[in-house]
């Protein structure tokens, strides 16, 4: 990559850093009219709680407003439930969407506190800026669990409920009645992978017919979506919505959006008689998605330029004469390599959170230590089949030379694998910096519906010192398979472009297979494969965007260094700072 073009790139990514964060600023303040507020409050048990504070225009103390608290999920953060927000807020609510404990820049650890529900609504109820007899509760998933908690906890401190893809009476959230909670709405998708877990039926559009639905709302028949059960006056009110979405889909849905929209509106006194139709979230999303893009786009030529420094500057060698599979035999390592994180996946998951992979201090958080096992056992598996396949076949042909591990002559060139280490180190920084930029000038971090990039917290880089060694060790291997085992075509005849689209196959190709086993029967009409495995294919969801980056870093890098180490350094940077910011903290640092 020429000096010029090097220039031009890194233009255009900041470009697209800066201007999409712009866009999302603009449409989650209506314009710059609604004023965000990072916030922190003590709660019940003495952590610090996390939240964004949206502020309607002509509120204040003597002029105070409807408040809503919107809720997140389990596994996610404030923003998530921005599009809940900036419409509640466009509408003259005062909302306050929090982080749970143990979530984003909350305290852990995770499901204290009832969730974090009681002290949230605790917290926006002593905001002078809010009418404290006209409040609603929104929550998704795990968010609704905290709702039901606080609706429990403080009952006269709250008007209305929306249960996006949640429940009454389950994991601590007491059991629904006719009466309680107030005037609830249900939304609740026909594609919803937890409808055993928060309803007691395989089929999610079966909840109808459940006795545990048929209680909250007060009835003996199977429950008709879209009906008004009870009286709105007499704080007795049920409806349920199925949209045609899954789980996470609820809260990136302009219709479920719009039923929330909508039973606030009829729950709450005040607000704008805005339509519920008239959504301008996507845009938000959509300005947080080009950020992304920038960010991803960024690491490239970036890479380019440091190396092009005196002090990276050796660094810069030709890949090494290819001497990989061909033929027939590349397919069934590329099978192998696409199949066997499958069943490993499975074999970790069923351990989550319990025997060897409880939290702790060491590694304090459920899902990212089984990600972690699963990686160890993937690279573990790998390298034997790797070792196999090379001594049996191979070992007359090439070295590890060929393979991008070890230098002509020399073997482990030490030293240039420490410069790669500290060249990814440095590029991490710069992306690193740009998501802190992003979070204090716009407030914003980088997203697109389940996938998110956020800045880190002390903690969280004290955690991602924690993790990032096993997940290097992953990349290392991997990086073996795509680049020695695996490379594709005759010296030279393939584009940069070519090679990164092979190896996104390579990595992401068992992933959708494994995805459509899990959904096809949902799809269909009935219950998931594995229905007890439903949030390890949520989660699995991110896979898709983390190996496809990972593909284009190692395949950028292994050709621009000869090398694994810098590309593999970087993706494991990458990754686990992605992870460890994004997941939930169990264990109480």
């Amino acid at each position: 990559m020429d000096s010029k073009k090097t220039r031009w790139l890194i233009f255009v990514a900041l470009l697209l850093i800066v201007g999409g964060g712009f866009l999302a600023h603009c449409i989650q303040t209506a314009g710059n009219s609604i004023t965000i507020k990072d916030v922190r409050f003590v709660g019940s048990d003495g952590r610090i709680n996390s939240a964004l504070l949206y502020i309607p225009p002509g509120v204040d103390k003597d002029n105070p407003a409807p408040g809503v608290v919107a809720t997140h999920g389990y596994i996610n953060s404030r923003e998530t439930q921005n599009v809940f927000a900036i419409e509640f807020a466009r509408r003259g609510y005062v909302v306050l969407a929090p982080d749970q404990p143990g979530h984003g820049f909350s305290d852990p650890p995770a499901f204290a506190a009832g969730f974090g529900g009681m002290d949230t609504l605790k917290y926006l109820r002593s905001l002078d800026i809010v009418d404290p007899d006209n409040i609603g509760l929104e929550g998704h998933s795990m968010g609704g669990w905290a709702s039901v908690i606080a609706a429990a906890v403080n009952p006269g401190g709250y008007k209305s409920l929306v249960l996006a893809s949640s429940s009454t009476g389950t994991y601590g959230a007491p059991d629904g009645t006719p009466t309680f909670p107030r005037n609830t709405a249900l939304i609740f998708s026909i594609y919803d992978e937890f409808s055993r877990l928060m309803w007691g039926v395989d089929i999610p559009r079966d909840i109808v017919k459940t006795d545990k639905l048929k209680t909250l709302f007060g009835t003996a028949e199977d429950v008709v979506p879209g009906k008004l059960y009870g009286s709105i006056e007499e704080g007795t009110a049920r409806v349920l919505y199925q949209p045609d979405v899954i789980h996470p889909r609820v809260h990136f849905h302009k219709e479920s959006v719009g039923y929330a929209i909508e039973w606030m509106q009829k729950t709450l006194e005040g607000g704008k008689d805005i339509p519920p139709g008239d959504q301008i979230w996507p845009y938000k999303e959509l300005g947080t998605f080009i950020a992304l893009i920038g960010m991803i786009l960024l690491i490239f030529p970036l890479g380019g330029a440091f190396l092009k420094t005196n002090f990276f500057k050796e660094l810069n060698e030709s890949p090494p004469e290819k001497k990989s599979l061909s033929g027939v035999g590349w397919w069934i390592g590329a099978v192998i390599v696409v199949l066997v994180p499958l069943p490993l996946f499975i074999i970790a998951i069923i351990s989550h959170g319990t025997g060897y992979q409880a939290s702790s201090a060491l590694w304090p958080q459920d899902l990212t230590t089984t990600i972690m096992y699963w990686a160890l056992f993937v690279a573990l598996v790998s390298v034997v089949l790797f070792l196999l396949w090379h001594f049996a076949f191979n070992r007359k042909n090439a070295t590890f030379v060929n393979y991008g591990v070890t230098w002509e002559g020399r073997g482990i060139a030490w030293e240039k694998v420490g410069k790669s280490f500290l060249l990814a180190a440095v590029i991490c920084f710069f992306a690193y910096l740009t998501v802190a930029f992003s979070g204090w000038l716009f407030k914003t971090d980088y997203r697109i519906w389940v996938f998110a990039i956020k800045p880190m917290t002390a903690l969280h880089f004290r955690i991602f010192l924690c993790y990032f060694i096993p997940i290097a060790i992953f990349f290392l291997v991997i990086a073996v398979i795509l680049h020695g085992q695996l490379r594709r075509g005759k010296e030279g005849d393939l584009k940069l472009w070519q090679e990164m689209v092979i190896n996104i196959f390579l990595l992401i190709t068992g992933y959708i297979i494994f995805e459509a086993i899990q959904y096809a029967p949902l799809f269909a009409g009935g219950a998931l494969t594995l229905p007890d495995a439903s949030l390890f294919f949520i989660l699995m969801f991110q896979f898709f965007p983390i190996f496809a980056t990972a593909a284009m870093v190692s395949t950028y890098f292994y050709r621009a260094t000869g090398r694994i180490y810098t590309g593999a350094f970087l993706n494991a940077m990458l990754v686990t700072w992605i992870i460890v910011a994004g997941q939930a903290t169990h264990f109480p640092l």
